[in-house]
């Protein structure tokens, strides 16, 4: 199991689902983890939760449209911590929208939450890391960045982007032996997808329906991401740049039904 003590790390969009997931197992393996979302309640609730098993968290409420938020995260990271390790960049917004529906003012908001943030975060981490002789940025895809769903046609172009920033930066800072790695995610079990697979009327049962399409039987979890966010962010992947690499059951491009 790979080990984060002394580590300090910031987990964007950590008050639930994958992020929530990641931010308490990096806690586990050692590292002191800013908790970030724009729920306070549940920010506090994540940070007790950490706290309770003698991990150390603390959370800043941000809005990942305004530049000076993102700022701020890092600051304050700094601030109560000391320093900063590794940058996960998790949050995002999963409004739906076709090419042909979707509003400019909803394509501008997900293009700044999904990629423009990322990028704005990275940029204030990077001094950070250099002092520290090093770091780790894991950003958080999803295999839709290949092509994408049509109803989530702005979704997954911030993936793409996301995909491609990564090895951009990797390719640039690997002479400060910072990391940039991503992690193109597949369908996963989380608190917002079943609010939004009610919302689109597939019913309670949606879950049974969902599984039965799955080969090992269940959908990813939390948990999964995790642990692969963990490795990226650890000295397991020391010499690991540049990589993407897909957490699905399907190969990408493979057909659902072999």
């Amino acid at each position: 199991m790979p080990s984060l003590t002394g580590r300090i790390a910031i987990v964007t969009g950590s008050t639930s689902g994958i992020g929530k997931g990641i931010a308490q197992h990096f806690a586990r393996l050692g590292a002191a983890v800013v908790v970030h979302g724009t729920n306070t309640v549940q920010g506090a609730a994540v940070v007790a939760a950490i706290r309770a098993t003698g991990g150390r968290a603390a959370f800043v409420a941000a809005n990942l449209v305004e530049a000076d938020d993102c700022h701020q995260i890092v600051s304050f990271a700094v601030r109560e911590f000391g320093g900063l390790d590794v940058l996960v960049n998790n949050a995002a917004d999963i409004t739906r929208g076709t090419v042909e529906s979707v509003p400019l003012a909803l394509w501008d908001r997900i293009l700044a939450v999904n990629l423009r943030a990322p990028f704005i975060l990275m940029q204030a981490a990077i001094p950070h890391f250099k002092t520290r002789g090093g770091g780790s940025v894991v950003n958080i895809g999803s295999v839709n960045a290949y092509i994408g769903e049509p109803k989530l046609c702005p979704y997954s172009v911030s993936k793409g982007g996301l995909m491609t920033l990564t090895r951009n930066a990797a390719s640039s800072l690997n002479q400060h032996r910072i990391r940039v790695n991503q992690l193109n995610v597949g369908w996963t079990l989380t608190e917002g997808e079943h609010r939004i697979k009610l919302a689109e009327g597939k019913g309670e049962g949606w879950l049974a329906d969902a599984v039965a399409t799955r080969p090992f039987g269940r959908l990813l979890e939390p948990q999964d991401i995790a642990y692969a966010a963990a490795y990226f962010a650890s000295d397991e992947s020391a010499c690991v740049t540049g990589s993407v690499m897909d957490l699905e059951q399907y190969p990408v491009g493979a057909p659902p039904n072999w």
